[in-house]
């Protein structure tokens, strides 16, 4: 990671966007801008978290792995939400990794900061709690489809969480990633992929993947990604 590049705004983080105009200004001199390439560890299994993160333009993978080494992801973060909750919900560590699934951008919060804010207990601490139930959601409706799905469904729904949060349908991405995402074997992804593009909703050429047929993808994928889908716009907006 290094500091940001680009210029970014504070809106482009949904949660920071629907934020009153005066909490935004006392926590702008304190959000530093950052950039974050493709792979960027964010914070470590049980290790102490030092900073809050507000993705911008990044895609952040919350990934458990396994003593073996497997290892499959549990939640994704992008512009709707926050990276370390941990830190104001009272742990201050977590037993799994974040990982940078899109390059992109971020805002960087400070624990101190943070946490000084949260025990305002006013708008700021409203947006985290909700948007740590949203994500819960996401993180148990993940298992369930992980137990209950095929392969090829929960790659439409990961597509879709994804698009979700990226700015086109083009997601450079490659089938090994999506594997480790997946917590399946590469081949696997590789004939699910197949499927997908044969019937034309997506196109997958050399790690670039470009979604053609968003509505078609949503009705290959199963319920998990409406039921996910609509539980943050219940609780976000």
């Amino acid at each position: 990671m290094s500091p940001s590049a680009t210029p970014q705004h504070l809106h482009d983080n949904r949660l920071l966007a629907a934020l009153p105009s005066e909490d935004v200004e006392r926590l702008l001199p304190q959000l530093t801008p950052l950039t974050f390439v493709l792979g960027d560890v964010i914070y470590e299994p049980d290790l102490p978290m030092a900073y809050m993160y507000f993705p911008t333009t990044a895609v952040v993978s919350l990934v458990y792995t396994m003593a073996d080494g497997t290892t499959a992801e549990m939640g994704l973060v992008g512009n709707e939400g926050v990276v370390g909750i941990a830190l104001f919900m009272g742990g201050g560590t977590t037993p799994n990794r974040a990982i940078v699934q899109v390059a992109g951008a971020a805002f960087r919060l400070s624990a101190p900061a943070l946490r000084t804010e949260f025990l305002r207990a006013g708008a700021v601490q409203l947006a985290l709690l909700r948007y740590t139930q949203a994500l819960i959601t996401q993180i148990s409706q993940t298992a369930v489809c992980n137990r209950l799905h095929a392969i090829e469904q929960r790659l439409c729904r990961w597509l879709l969480l994804t698009r979700d949060r990226v700015p086109s349908d083009e997601i450079q991405m490659t089938q090994e990633f999506i594997a480790h995402m997946l917590g399946v074997r590469r081949e696997s992804v590789t004939l699910a992929a197949r499927h997908l593009q044969e019937a034309g909703l997506i196109r997958y050429v050399r790690g670039h993947i470009t979604i053609l047929d968003r509505p078609g993808l949503e009705a290959t994928a199963c319920e998990c990604y409406g039921v996910v889908k609509d539980e943050f716009t219940r609780l976000l907006g």
